[in-house]
Protein backbone atom coordinates (compact mmCIF):
# COMPACT_ATOMS: atom_id res chain seq x y z
CA UNK A 1 0.00 0.00 0.00
CA UNK A 2 1.34 3.70 -0.86
CA UNK A 3 2.04 5.72 2.27
CA UNK A 4 -0.80 7.92 3.43
CA UNK A 5 1.18 11.71 3.35
CA UNK A 6 -0.86 14.37 5.20
CA UNK A 7 -1.21 17.53 3.02
CA UNK A 8 1.02 20.91 3.56
CA UNK A 9 -2.38 22.82 3.92
CA UNK A 10 -4.17 20.35 6.58
CA UNK A 11 -0.85 20.40 8.59
CA UNK A 12 -0.91 23.62 8.94
CA UNK A 13 -4.73 23.94 10.21
CA UNK A 14 -3.50 21.54 12.52
CA UNK A 15 -0.63 23.59 13.95
CA UNK A 16 -3.07 26.21 13.86
CA UNK A 17 -5.80 24.92 16.17
CA UNK A 18 -3.09 24.45 19.33
CA UNK A 19 -3.05 28.26 19.74
CA UNK A 20 -5.33 30.61 20.84
CA UNK A 21 -4.69 34.22 20.82
CA UNK A 22 -3.08 35.58 24.60
CA UNK A 23 -4.63 38.25 26.54
CA UNK A 24 -4.64 41.74 26.43
CA UNK A 25 -2.68 44.33 28.46
CA UNK A 26 -1.94 48.01 28.50
CA UNK A 27 1.26 48.74 27.48
CA UNK A 28 3.45 52.15 26.80
CA UNK A 29 3.59 53.22 23.30
CA UNK A 30 7.66 52.70 23.61
CA UNK A 31 7.04 48.76 24.61
CA UNK A 32 4.52 48.32 21.80
CA UNK A 33 6.00 48.14 18.83
CA UNK A 34 5.79 44.46 16.68
CA UNK A 35 3.16 43.95 19.09
CA UNK A 36 -0.92 43.03 18.03
CA UNK A 37 -3.54 45.87 18.94
CA UNK A 38 -5.85 44.30 21.31
CA UNK A 39 -8.65 46.87 20.44
CA UNK A 40 -9.86 49.13 17.94
CA UNK A 41 -8.54 52.40 18.58
CA UNK A 42 -10.78 55.50 17.67
CA UNK A 43 -9.32 59.23 17.55
CA UNK A 44 -10.95 61.26 20.52
CA UNK A 45 -9.89 64.50 18.20
CA UNK A 46 -9.38 65.92 14.96
CA UNK A 47 -5.64 65.93 13.35
CA UNK A 48 -4.80 68.22 12.69
CA UNK A 49 -6.57 69.75 15.71
CA UNK A 50 -6.62 73.42 14.24
CA UNK A 51 -5.86 75.23 10.92
CA UNK A 52 -2.16 75.73 10.88
CA UNK A 53 0.31 76.62 8.38
CA UNK A 54 1.86 74.17 6.08
CA UNK A 55 4.86 76.75 5.50
CA UNK A 56 7.44 79.46 7.24
CA UNK A 57 6.04 82.29 5.79
CA UNK A 58 3.13 84.99 6.24
CA UNK A 59 -0.51 84.54 7.17
CA UNK A 60 -2.60 86.83 4.57
CA UNK A 61 -5.97 87.94 3.56
CA UNK A 62 -6.17 86.92 -0.30
CA UNK A 63 -8.49 89.24 -1.11
CA UNK A 64 -5.52 92.15 -0.04
CA UNK A 65 -3.19 90.58 -2.64
CA UNK A 66 -5.39 90.67 -5.72
CA UNK A 67 -3.22 93.54 -7.15
CA UNK A 68 -0.17 92.18 -6.27
CA UNK A 69 2.95 91.56 -9.23
CA UNK A 70 6.05 92.21 -9.92
CA UNK A 71 5.55 95.49 -11.25
CA UNK A 72 3.13 96.70 -8.56
CA UNK A 73 4.10 95.31 -5.52
CA UNK A 74 1.91 95.29 -2.60
CA UNK A 75 3.69 96.12 1.01
CA UNK A 76 1.84 94.91 4.06
CA UNK A 77 2.46 95.69 7.89
CA UNK A 78 3.52 92.49 9.83
CA UNK A 79 1.41 92.85 13.22
CA UNK A 80 2.30 89.51 15.26
CA UNK A 81 4.61 86.88 15.06
CA UNK A 82 3.14 83.50 15.31
CA UNK A 83 5.41 80.29 16.09
CA UNK A 84 4.52 76.43 16.71
CA UNK A 85 2.53 76.52 19.98
CA UNK A 86 1.65 80.04 20.72
CA UNK A 87 -2.04 79.86 21.97
CA UNK A 88 -3.05 83.20 22.13
CA UNK A 89 -3.59 83.95 18.64
CA UNK A 90 -4.62 87.40 17.22
CA UNK A 91 -6.84 88.44 14.48
CA UNK A 92 -5.31 88.98 11.30
CA UNK A 93 -7.11 92.60 10.49
CA UNK A 94 -7.69 93.67 6.98
CA UNK A 95 -4.84 95.28 5.50
CA UNK A 96 -2.19 93.41 7.68
CA UNK A 97 0.46 90.12 7.89
CA UNK A 98 1.22 87.68 10.44
CA UNK A 99 4.50 85.92 9.95
CA UNK A 100 3.89 82.36 10.90
CA UNK A 101 5.64 79.09 10.95
CA UNK A 102 4.83 75.65 9.96
CA UNK A 103 2.47 73.99 12.33
CA UNK A 104 1.41 76.99 13.68
CA UNK A 105 -2.11 77.90 14.72
CA UNK A 106 -4.01 80.12 11.25
CA UNK A 107 -5.03 83.38 13.23
CA UNK A 108 -8.94 84.41 12.64
CA UNK A 109 -9.59 86.82 9.48
CA UNK A 110 -6.83 85.10 7.27
CA UNK A 111 -7.46 82.52 4.53
CA UNK A 112 -4.18 82.22 2.70
CA UNK A 113 -0.23 81.43 3.84
CA UNK A 114 2.10 83.07 1.31
CA UNK A 115 5.87 81.01 1.66
CA UNK A 116 8.26 83.29 3.09
CA UNK A 117 10.72 82.78 -0.56
CA UNK A 118 7.86 84.38 -2.48
CA UNK A 119 8.07 88.00 -0.30
CA UNK A 120 11.36 90.08 0.24
CA UNK A 121 10.97 88.27 4.20
CA UNK A 122 10.26 91.59 6.15
CA UNK A 123 9.81 91.50 10.17
CA UNK A 124 7.98 95.21 10.32
CA UNK A 125 6.64 95.74 6.99
CA UNK A 126 6.81 92.47 4.20
CA UNK A 127 6.06 93.02 0.29
CA UNK A 128 4.54 90.56 -2.03
CA UNK A 129 5.34 90.50 -5.84
CA UNK A 130 1.95 87.81 -6.65
CA UNK A 131 -1.38 87.15 -5.57
CA UNK A 132 -2.49 84.69 -3.28
CA UNK A 133 -4.28 81.89 -3.65
CA UNK A 134 -7.15 81.45 -1.11
CA UNK A 135 -6.55 77.99 1.33
CA UNK A 136 -3.01 77.86 -0.05
CA UNK A 137 -0.34 76.85 2.32
CA UNK A 138 -3.10 75.66 4.92
CA UNK A 139 -3.77 72.26 6.77
CA UNK A 140 -7.09 72.61 7.34
CA UNK A 141 -8.66 70.74 10.82
CA UNK A 142 -9.61 67.07 10.11
CA UNK A 143 -8.11 66.71 7.25
CA UNK A 144 -6.00 63.64 8.15
CA UNK A 145 -8.36 62.14 10.93
CA UNK A 146 -11.65 63.42 12.47
CA UNK A 147 -13.05 62.46 15.97
CA UNK A 148 -14.13 59.26 16.15
CA UNK A 149 -12.78 57.62 13.11
CA UNK A 150 -11.51 54.44 13.61
CA UNK A 151 -7.58 54.77 13.05
CA UNK A 152 -6.10 51.28 13.88
CA UNK A 153 -7.89 48.20 14.20
CA UNK A 154 -8.18 45.20 16.48
CA UNK A 155 -5.02 43.00 15.19
CA UNK A 156 -2.82 45.58 13.53
CA UNK A 157 0.32 45.48 13.83
CA UNK A 158 2.52 48.14 15.49
CA UNK A 159 4.56 49.45 13.05
CA UNK A 160 6.45 53.05 13.68
CA UNK A 161 4.06 55.03 12.06
CA UNK A 162 1.00 53.11 13.68
CA UNK A 163 2.97 53.99 16.60
CA UNK A 164 3.32 57.75 15.90
CA UNK A 165 -0.42 57.65 14.74
CA UNK A 166 -1.35 56.73 18.11
CA UNK A 167 0.89 58.83 19.81
CA UNK A 168 -0.39 62.13 17.73
CA UNK A 169 -4.18 61.50 18.74
CA UNK A 170 -3.32 61.30 22.02
CA UNK A 171 -2.36 57.56 23.89
CA UNK A 172 0.56 57.43 25.83
CA UNK A 173 -0.51 53.32 26.20
CA UNK A 174 -1.86 50.82 23.73
CA UNK A 175 -3.66 47.57 24.98
CA UNK A 176 -2.00 44.78 23.22
CA UNK A 177 -1.73 41.22 22.88
CA UNK A 178 1.05 39.60 24.83
CA UNK A 179 3.82 38.14 23.23
CA UNK A 180 3.75 34.44 23.16
CA UNK A 181 6.31 33.02 24.95
CA UNK A 182 8.15 29.86 23.38
CA UNK A 183 11.01 27.36 24.46
CA UNK A 184 12.87 25.64 22.32
CA UNK A 185 14.57 22.39 22.53
CA UNK A 186 17.02 21.43 20.17
CA UNK A 187 18.45 18.21 20.91
CA UNK A 188 21.33 16.04 19.70
CA UNK A 189 24.27 14.65 21.87
CA UNK A 190 26.31 15.12 18.97
CA UNK A 191 25.78 19.08 19.58
CA UNK A 192 28.22 21.42 20.49
CA UNK A 193 28.19 24.96 21.63
CA UNK A 194 29.35 27.49 18.34
CA UNK A 195 33.30 28.06 19.77
CA UNK A 196 34.09 24.76 21.66
CA UNK A 197 36.55 22.34 20.14
CA UNK A 198 35.21 19.80 18.20
CA UNK A 199 35.47 15.75 18.45
CA UNK A 200 35.48 13.59 15.74
CA UNK A 201 31.93 13.44 15.09
CA UNK A 202 30.20 16.22 16.61
CA UNK A 203 28.82 19.43 14.86
CA UNK A 204 28.09 22.61 15.97
CA UNK A 205 24.59 23.44 17.55
CA UNK A 206 22.68 26.05 14.99
CA UNK A 207 18.81 24.84 14.78
CA UNK A 208 18.19 26.91 18.32
CA UNK A 209 20.05 29.95 17.19
CA UNK A 210 18.35 29.94 14.40
CA UNK A 211 14.65 29.23 15.59
CA UNK A 212 14.85 31.68 18.53
CA UNK A 213 15.44 34.73 16.07
CA UNK A 214 12.76 33.11 14.13
CA UNK A 215 10.58 33.39 17.24
CA UNK A 216 11.46 36.77 17.62
CA UNK A 217 11.22 37.87 14.45
CA UNK A 218 7.65 36.92 14.16
CA UNK A 219 7.03 39.38 17.16
CA UNK A 220 7.35 36.85 20.25
CA UNK A 221 9.53 35.73 23.04
CA UNK A 222 12.06 32.64 22.89
CA UNK A 223 13.99 30.65 25.62
CA UNK A 224 16.16 28.17 24.37
CA UNK A 225 16.95 25.27 26.60
CA UNK A 226 20.16 23.58 24.56
CA UNK A 227 22.22 20.41 24.99
CA UNK A 228 19.98 17.91 26.04
CA UNK A 229 21.14 14.29 25.95
CA UNK A 230 19.00 12.36 23.36
CA UNK A 231 18.28 10.23 27.02
CA UNK A 232 14.09 10.36 27.66
CA UNK A 233 14.22 10.95 31.41
CA UNK A 234 16.57 13.51 31.30
CA UNK A 235 14.41 15.18 28.47
CA UNK A 236 11.78 14.99 31.10
CA UNK A 237 13.30 16.86 33.79
CA UNK A 238 14.34 19.13 31.48
CA UNK A 239 11.49 20.28 30.17
CA UNK A 240 9.34 19.91 33.61
CA UNK A 241 12.04 23.08 34.41
CA UNK A 242 11.50 25.60 32.13
CA UNK A 243 7.66 25.08 30.91
CA UNK A 244 5.84 27.01 33.38
CA UNK A 245 4.25 30.03 31.68
CA UNK A 246 5.13 29.09 28.09
CA UNK A 247 2.42 29.03 25.17
CA UNK A 248 4.51 26.76 22.87
CA UNK A 249 7.08 23.94 23.06
CA UNK A 250 9.09 24.16 19.94
CA UNK A 251 11.30 20.94 19.65
CA UNK A 252 14.00 20.64 16.51
CA UNK A 253 15.45 16.93 15.82
CA UNK A 254 14.92 13.56 17.33
CA UNK A 255 11.58 12.62 15.26
CA UNK A 256 12.23 10.67 12.22
CA UNK A 257 11.88 7.08 12.02
CA UNK A 258 15.24 5.65 13.31
CA UNK A 259 16.85 4.72 16.82
CA UNK A 260 17.64 7.18 19.25
CA UNK A 261 14.90 9.57 18.42
CA UNK A 262 14.38 10.84 21.80
CA UNK A 263 11.82 13.80 21.14
CA UNK A 264 9.48 10.99 19.47
CA UNK A 265 10.51 8.33 22.36
CA UNK A 266 9.41 11.24 25.28
CA UNK A 267 6.48 12.74 23.28
CA UNK A 268 4.83 9.70 21.78
CA UNK A 269 1.06 9.40 23.96
CA UNK A 270 -2.34 10.14 22.90
CA UNK A 271 -1.58 13.94 23.21
CA UNK A 272 1.24 14.25 20.75
CA UNK A 273 0.74 13.06 16.81
CA UNK A 274 3.90 12.32 14.36
CA UNK A 275 2.99 12.42 10.92
CA UNK A 276 4.56 12.84 7.63
CA UNK A 277 3.91 15.57 5.39
CA UNK A 278 3.77 15.39 1.19
CA UNK A 279 6.70 18.32 1.52
CA UNK A 280 10.35 18.69 0.82
CA UNK A 281 11.89 19.42 2.47
CA UNK A 282 10.38 19.39 5.77
CA UNK A 283 8.62 15.56 5.64
CA UNK A 284 8.60 14.41 9.05
CA UNK A 285 6.57 16.30 11.50
CA UNK A 286 4.85 16.17 15.04
CA UNK A 287 2.12 18.33 17.28
CA UNK A 288 -0.14 18.01 20.05
CA UNK A 289 -0.12 18.35 23.74
CA UNK A 290 2.90 18.11 26.08
CA UNK A 291 1.89 18.50 29.86
CA UNK A 292 -0.77 21.19 28.98
CA UNK A 293 1.82 22.84 27.06
CA UNK A 294 1.13 23.35 22.77
CA UNK A 295 3.99 21.59 21.03
CA UNK A 296 5.44 21.37 17.66
CA UNK A 297 8.31 19.26 16.58
CA UNK A 298 10.58 19.98 13.93
CA UNK A 299 12.92 18.05 11.62
CA UNK A 300 16.58 18.73 13.00
CA UNK A 301 17.95 19.39 9.39
CA UNK A 302 18.49 22.96 9.43
CA UNK A 303 16.78 23.79 6.38
CA UNK A 304 14.06 21.71 7.02
CA UNK A 305 13.46 22.94 10.39
CA UNK A 306 13.41 26.71 9.09
CA UNK A 307 11.13 25.97 6.29
CA UNK A 308 8.97 24.14 8.65
CA UNK A 309 8.62 26.96 11.17
CA UNK A 310 7.96 29.29 8.51
CA UNK A 311 4.96 27.25 6.75
CA UNK A 312 3.74 26.04 10.22
CA UNK A 313 4.59 27.50 12.92
CA UNK A 314 5.54 31.03 12.38
CA UNK A 315 1.15 31.32 11.01
CA UNK A 316 0.45 29.89 14.04
CA UNK A 317 2.51 32.46 16.31
CA UNK A 318 1.28 35.34 14.48
CA UNK A 319 -2.28 34.19 15.49
CA UNK A 320 -1.51 33.59 18.45
CA UNK A 321 -0.30 36.78 18.88
CA UNK A 322 -3.19 38.47 17.92
CA UNK A 323 -1.95 39.87 14.78
CA UNK A 324 -4.59 39.90 11.90
CA UNK A 325 -2.38 38.94 8.83
CA UNK A 326 -0.21 36.00 9.50
CA UNK A 327 1.32 34.82 6.22
CA UNK A 328 4.08 36.74 5.03
CA UNK A 329 2.64 38.26 1.44
CA UNK A 330 3.44 35.90 -1.38
CA UNK A 331 4.63 36.79 -4.92
CA UNK A 332 4.60 35.81 -8.34
CA UNK A 333 8.03 35.47 -10.39
CA UNK A 334 9.38 34.07 -13.78
CA UNK A 335 11.85 31.19 -13.41
CA UNK A 336 15.14 32.29 -15.00
CA UNK A 337 16.19 28.48 -14.93
CA UNK A 338 14.07 25.37 -15.02
CA UNK A 339 13.67 23.20 -12.36
CA UNK A 340 12.63 19.04 -11.19
CA UNK A 341 10.64 18.10 -8.53
CA UNK A 342 9.69 14.75 -6.84
CA UNK A 343 5.84 14.09 -7.67
CA UNK A 344 3.54 13.93 -4.78
CA UNK A 345 5.31 16.62 -2.66
CA UNK A 346 5.07 20.26 -1.99
CA UNK A 347 8.87 21.47 -2.75
CA UNK A 348 9.92 24.52 -0.92
CA UNK A 349 13.02 25.71 -3.13
CA UNK A 350 15.70 28.19 -2.60
CA UNK A 351 15.84 31.50 -4.24
CA UNK A 352 17.10 34.84 -5.39
CA UNK A 353 14.07 37.14 -5.83
CA UNK A 354 15.07 40.10 -8.30
CA UNK A 355 12.66 42.77 -8.05
CA UNK A 356 13.21 44.83 -10.77
CA UNK A 357 12.93 41.97 -13.54
CA UNK A 358 10.45 39.84 -11.52
CA UNK A 359 12.28 36.96 -11.70
CA UNK A 360 13.70 34.29 -9.75
CA UNK A 361 17.01 32.09 -9.93
CA UNK A 362 17.58 28.95 -7.83
CA UNK A 363 20.05 28.72 -5.04
CA UNK A 364 21.37 25.32 -4.37
CA UNK A 365 19.59 21.90 -4.89
CA UNK A 366 16.94 20.45 -2.68
CA UNK A 367 19.26 18.85 0.32
CA UNK A 368 17.58 19.79 3.61
CA UNK A 369 21.01 20.35 5.32
CA UNK A 370 22.57 23.37 2.92
CA UNK A 371 22.01 25.82 5.29
CA UNK A 372 24.50 27.86 3.15
CA UNK A 373 22.12 28.02 0.49
CA UNK A 374 19.36 28.94 2.58
CA UNK A 375 21.28 31.56 3.88
CA UNK A 376 22.38 33.10 0.53
CA UNK A 377 18.73 32.90 -0.61
CA UNK A 378 16.11 36.26 -0.06
CA UNK A 379 13.23 33.77 -0.68
CA UNK A 380 11.41 30.48 -0.35
CA UNK A 381 9.18 29.45 -3.76
CA UNK A 382 6.76 26.66 -4.40
CA UNK A 383 6.44 23.60 -6.65
CA UNK A 384 3.05 21.83 -6.69
CA UNK A 385 2.69 18.41 -5.66
CA UNK A 386 1.75 16.92 -8.66
CA UNK A 387 4.50 18.93 -10.65
CA UNK A 388 7.87 17.47 -11.46
CA UNK A 389 9.14 20.11 -13.71
CA UNK A 390 9.25 24.11 -14.55
CA UNK A 391 10.31 25.65 -17.68
CA UNK A 392 12.66 28.37 -17.97
CA UNK A 393 10.48 31.90 -17.78
CA UNK A 394 7.01 29.81 -15.76
CA UNK A 395 5.71 31.54 -12.93
CA UNK A 396 5.96 30.45 -9.31
CA UNK A 397 4.74 31.59 -5.92
CA UNK A 398 7.22 32.78 -3.87
CA UNK A 399 7.28 34.80 -0.20
CA UNK A 400 10.20 36.86 0.72
CA UNK A 401 12.36 35.79 3.99
CA UNK A 402 13.32 38.41 6.51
Amino acid sequence: MPEQLRSVDEHRAVVARLLSPTPTALVPLADALGAALGEDLLSPLDLPPFDNSAMDGYAVRAADLVTAGPEQPVRLPVTADIPAGRSDIPELEPGTAHRIMTGAPLPPGADSVVPVELTDAGTAEVTFTAPATVAAHIRTRGDDVHQGDRVLRHGDSLSPSRLGLAAAVGQAELRVHRRPRVLILSTGSELREPGAELLPGQIYESNSVMLAAAVREAGCEAEVLRFVPDDVDRLHAALAEHLTDKDLLLTSGGISAGAYEVVKDALTGPDVEFAKVAMQPGMPQGCGHYRGVPVVTLPGNPVSALVSFEVFVRPALRACAGHRTTRRPSLLAALTEPVTSRPGRRQFLRGMYSPGTATVTPVGGHGSHLLGKLAAANCLFTVPEETTALHLGEQVELFLLP
